[in-house]
């Protein structure tokens, strides 16, 4: 049997919401999700949340621009399958006005994905070669967009494969989650 490709569940503006948020690291627990990371606005919710799902995974985490605890670094990077990937919440980086900021500084860091959130809006684009990729808010949408978060697998051969999730009727009990077509 082949060994299931590594995969991060990535997850943003969670804005206190931990209760949603423990919810998808519980579907992310069920799922055998590898490794999470949290790109701010909601900085300490995280930890609450994995005791609250009982699901310690490794993790990183990176401040947004609603986080007030500066011990937590603006930007990071992770490494997960062959790729490195760089963290930020994107307000920094002007993500609301394109991506060649992010896109430098991504690739100053030797990623291959840049993360981010901020806009509260579902996205992910090759951008230059890098795959730019935002989750969304599992919380507190913008637009006509629904909750969201996102996983990317890591196939041993191949690109990245990214999928975002939503909850069925808004509400987000792990039997409603389900694939979110962006």
């Amino acid at each position: 049997m082949a060994e299931r490709a590594p995969e991060l569940l990535v997850v943003s503006d969670s804005h206190g919401d931990t209760i949603t948020l423990a919810a998808v690291f519980s579907w992310g627990k069920a799922r055998g999700i590898s490794s999470v990371a949290f790109l701010g606005d909601g900085a300490e919710d995280p930890r609450r949340a994995f005791d609250q799902a009982a699901f310690h995974p490794p993790w990183k985490r990176v401040r947004g621009n609603g986080d007030n605890d500066h011990t937590i670094l603006s930007q990071d990077t992770m490494e997960l399958g062959n790729a490195r990937i760089f963290l930020c919440h994107g307000h920094l980086h002007g993500v609301q006005d394109g991506f060649s900021s992010l896109a430098t500084v991504a690739r100053s860091f030797k990623a291959q994905i840049a993360l981010f959130g901020h806009t509260h809006r579902p996205f992910w684009d090759e951008y230059r070669g890098i795959l730019m990729l935002n989750p969304g808010s599992v919380s507190r949408p913008r637009g006509d967009f629904l909750p969201s978060f996102a996983t990317i697998a890591f196939p041993p051969e191949g690109w990245f494969e990214p999928r975002f999730w939503t909850f069925r009727d808004g509400s987000m009990v792990k039997s409603a989650v389900r694939e979110y077509v962006v």
